[in-house]
């Protein structure tokens, strides 16, 4: 008699499936196709960066560092947020050290929303905010981007807060649309959020990379929001190292230590040698001051070229990724849902996009898709030529 069997599972995430990214990821290798849809350089960071690393494990720091992450680096961010932002962190109660910002995100959500919470989304939005939430219990408000521009509808916004509202989560600048919030949009979040007890998840990854002379706006930089708020950023975007997957989150103390409760048994602490070499590394500002000019050329080669097909460019304020409008093209592509243009585009002109569609819960369909220009020259280069078929 056979007596295996697995169990069957009810699932914690039943509406989760294959990513849109691993689809275009896997066709793009299937097809040779010029990958511009997932969200990460093709090109290697500082070689002094990867030597501080050997320098740490040759200094034999290579053992479990504090649960909250080690304290030259806590203080580095803390004295690079408060040059920036004009908002001291204390380092030692307020600033803790994850594993990216995606675990930063869900480990914020983790401590704070409670079975039958809610907490807004704005639309389109990152993929894991929706399924952290409903793993904490929460229940989704999703509340749209004004369709075209991508900026934020702060009556909507005032509109979905309810008595049962926990938290908010504001991505600027933001991923998928490249949408930079400005000082005016904080200020009047500030003010809807004021007479409220919600919660505010910024996420902050993509902080240095603002273009054509803006600044980017922290919530750190607004007392009323940064009482209230779960600061994320990501080394990974910063530096070129996406697959090192470290972050920060700045809070008040009172919100960091409910947030270290949960830090602490998913996750429990960082990479040693790693972040030994950052805070090493964050001794000299200039790679982070001057990531916004290397990605704003980036991204001018990129539009350049596109402004030679049909593709009509969206404005590209921040973060690497362009998105483009594509009723402009011929007969059929232009009538094509988004997620099928993609996979047109990657099968017969070789060039992997990400449709937004895969951003919205419902699956809004605007005609328009993303690219990623974090890519070496002769990468977009070579992605221009083809997309001049269109």
């Amino acid at each position: 008699m056979n007596n295996e069997r697995t169990p069957t599972l009810q699932s914690r995430l039943p509406n989760v499936g294959t990513t849109i990214f691993t689809v275009m990821s896997t066709l793009a290798a299937e097809k040779n196709a010029v990958n511009l849809g997932q969200g990460f350089p093709d090109f290697n960071c500082d070689p002094a960066l990867v030597d501080a690393v050997t320098q740490a494990m040759q200094k034999g720091l290579n053992q479990y560092p504090p649960m909250t992450g080690v304290p030259v680096l806590r203080e580095a961010i803390a004295s690079k947020v408060e040059a920036l932002y004009g908002r001291r962190y204390n380092a030692a109660s307020e600033i803790t050290i994850t594993a990216g910002a995606t675990q930063a995100i869900i480990t914020a959500i983790l401590a704070v929303v409670h079975p039958g919470d809610e907490v807004i989304v704005l639309e389109p939005c990152y993929d894991s905010y929706v399924p952290n939430i409903e793993l904490a219990g929460g229940v989704t408000v999703r509340v749209p981007l004004t369709p075209g521009t991508f900026r934020p509808d702060f009556d909507k916004i005032g509109a979905a807060i309810t008595s049962k509202t926990r938290a908010i989560l504001v991505n600027s600048p933001h991923n998928p649309s490249g949408t930079v919030w400005s000082a005016q949009d904080m200020l009047r979040l500030q003010e809807i959020l004021a007479p409220t007890d919600v919660l505010l998840i910024c996420d902050e990854v993509y902080e240095h990379m603002v273009f054509d002379g803006q600044q980017h706006q922290s919530a750190a930089s607004y007392p009323g929001l940064a009482a209230r708020a779960f600061i994320v950023s990501s080394f990974g975007k910063t530096y070129h190292v996406t697959g090192w997957k470290v972050g920060y989150v700045a809070a008040p103390a009172a919100l960091s230590a409910e947030f270290r409760k949960v830090h602490q048994f998913n996750v429990f602490t960082v990479n040693t040698p790693v972040q030994h070499a950052l805070a090493a590394y964050m001794a000299d500002a200039k790679p982070y001051l001057e990531l916004a000019a290397f990605y704003q050329r980036k991204r001018d080669l990129f539009r350049a070229g596109l402004q030679r097909t049909k593709l009509r460019l969206l404005p590209g304020e921040g973060t690497y990724f362009q998105c483009v409008d594509i009723s402009g093209l011929a007969v059929p592509e232009r009538n094509l849902p988004e997620a099928d243009f993609c996979l047109w585009l990657t099968s017969e002109i070789g060039v992997a996009a990400i449709p937004l569609s895969a951003f919205y819960g419902n699956g809004f369909d605007q005609h328009v898709v993303r690219f990623c220009f974090a890519k070496k020259d002769e990468t977009l280069n070579a992605a221009l030529l083809r997309l001049q078929a269109l």
